[in-house]
């Protein structure tokens, strides 16, 4: 088989030209076009990216803010059933507390009052006692009782200092003898008692005083020697109420 090397050195040489012809006619050209078209695909695809970026973040931005909104509309209803369970407890602490007052004010005036009856009811027990037993001493006046009274007016004028007893002694307007009634024959005893315990000096004037229920006692005017059922009478009123 026989080989033409000059045709196949010339076939070579149109390859060759036509190589560089493609390259400078045609492959820049194109090369060029898809450069741009790469560039452009690049840039489009960025900016794709970017808005997909921005989508993203504003999707993460309206996922955040009803996160939050959520967040704060629990927020909010828990502050309110917070609030609202406090103002009812404050209520209901309020009202405790009202009732309270209101039970200790009542109960403190129920007292009050149940004292006052008690010590109402005990005046006049007490004084129901005292006229009942006023009455019935009324009953027993007579002779003995009035010279028992005679007595006990010689003890208590001895037991005076002795600076009382010259006092009532030389009153310029004399003493009154305060007895329940009329002493009739124990006068002399009485005069003579007196006499003898304050000098025959005293001036004596004998005066009526029913209340005194029986008894006989010695007045000035800035002096009275008790000497009484009343003052008795007197007395265990006064030990009465000290009592209670």
């Amino acid at each position: 088989m026989d080989i033409d090397v000059w045709g196949l050195a010339l076939q070579a040489v149109n390859v060759l030209i036509l190589i560089w012809l493609l390259s400078r006619v045609f492959w820049r050209p194109v090369a060029a076009a898809i450069a741009k078209r790469q560039q452009a695909a690049t840039a489009i695809i960025e900016a794709a990216h970017a808005v997909q970026a921005r989508a993203d973040a504003a999707l993460a931005e309206v996922t955040q803010a009803r996160e939050g909104i959520a967040a704060e509309r629990v927020a909010l209803l828990d502050a309110a059933r917070q609030e609202a369970e406090a103002a009812t407890q404050s209520a209901l602490t309020e009202a405790r507390a009202r009732a309270e007052e209101i039970l200790t004010r009542a109960r403190a005036s129920i007292e009050r009052e149940t004292e006052a009856a008690r010590q109402a009811n005990a005046e006049q027990a007490r004084e129901l006692a005292l006229q009942i037993a006023s009455r019935l001493l009324q009953q027993l006046q007579g002779r003995e009782i009035q010279a028992a009274f005679v007595a006990r007016l010689k003890d208590a004028i001895a037991a005076l200092p002795e600076k009382d007893r010259a006092t009532l002694a030389k009153d310029p307007k004399g003493v009154r003898v305060v007895t329940a009634s009329d002493p009739e024959d124990l006068r002399p005893a009485i005069e003579k008692t007196l006499r003898k315990a304050l000098g025959d000096q005293v001036r004596l004037h004998f005066v009526t005083d029913p209340g005194l229920v029986a008894g006989i006692e010695l007045h000035g005017d800035h002096f009275a020697l008790r000497n009484s059922w009343q003052d008795d009478l007197q007395q265990v009123r006064k030990v009465l109420q000290d009592a209670e």
